[in-house]
């Protein structure tokens, strides 16, 4: 659709680790770009060894050779909105806060610093230098409640404490912030955006699924090609978590792997 009314495809270029078995990482997000009508460019950040069952093995990349991956993309194409997802150590963080000093356009940052089963994925030093480098680089950050407690220092267990740490780290860091409350209580799931002052609140029921793997990618990718599109935030993020729910529903009933299966990215194709 957007080929026919625009001419040629946005590219949203995703700076991520990659998914061995597919659902996750650089591979969710290739998808989500290529199902939601936009080009996708990539540059990994690390190689992984993990199914549905688990991570089995992690391979950084050598920060240089990152650098390298996002300033050939950026030389050549013309790039409309960036994502990124696992970074790593402060030294991948350091090289890509520097690398990224160029580019103008709207970056997502989806900070895979805790999983959402409250399990550390990145070193206290890495976590400091995306806190002081990268975050006030980031148009958009979109942690979960673990990540969010982490970044704002305070217990969050209701929706008013989401909306009043939303606020506060947007002030803090200068940008705007999408806290995920997809794990807390009750049978509706409601996330939090803070935006230029705003707090707008995303609330929809939840779809039960033992398929969830890769959703924090997936929405993060999908707000980065609707604001590639030239959407403004509040929509960009209405239209992805409609994306993700449908990727949702649509993989309730499908059986990839012996363990966490992940959304259906060709929903809406």
């Amino acid at each position: 659709m957007w080929r026919q009314t625009h001419g040629a495809p946005p590219t949203v270029l995703t700076i991520a680790g990659s998914d061995s078995s597919g659902g996750a990482g650089i591979q969710a997000d290739i998808k989500t770009i290529s199902a939601l009508g936009a080009y996708a460019a990539s540059a990994l950040t690390a190689l992984t060894a993990q199914n549905t069952q688990g991570v089995q093995g992690i391979s950084p990349v050598d920060p240089e050779f990152m650098v390298l991956q996002v300033s050939s993309v950026l030389n050549d194409l013309q790039v409309d909105a960036i994502k990124i997802g696992m970074v790593g150590d402060s030294a991948m963080t350091l090289a890509l806060s520097h690398v990224l000093q160029r580019y103008t356009g709207p970056i997502v940052y989806d900070p895979v610093m805790i999983s959402t089963s409250g399990h550390r994925l990145m070193e206290e030093n890495a976590i400091e230098a995306v806190c002081r480098y990268l975050l006030p680089q980031c148009t958009l950050i979109t942690p979960n409640l673990h990540e969010a407690r982490l970044l704002a220092s305070r217990p969050i267990n209701t929706i008013e404490d989401m909306e009043q740490a939303a606020l506060y780290l947007s002030e803090c860091y200068h940008t705007a912030i999408l806290i995920k409350g997809g794990h807390l209580e009750g049978h509706s799931m409601c996330d939090i955006l803070s935006c230029h002052g705003k707090v707008t609140r995303f609330t929809a029921p939840k779809v039960e699924s033992r398929n969830l793997h890769g959703t924090g990618c997936t929405l993060s990718s999908a707000i980065a090609t609707y604001l590639a599109m030239g959407n403004v935030m509040e929509e960009a993020i209405k239209c992805a978590k409609a994306y993700v729910s449908q990727a949702i529903i649509e993989a309730r009933n499908l059986h990839i792997g012996q363990g966490q299966g992940p959304l259906w990215h060709g929903s809406f194709i």
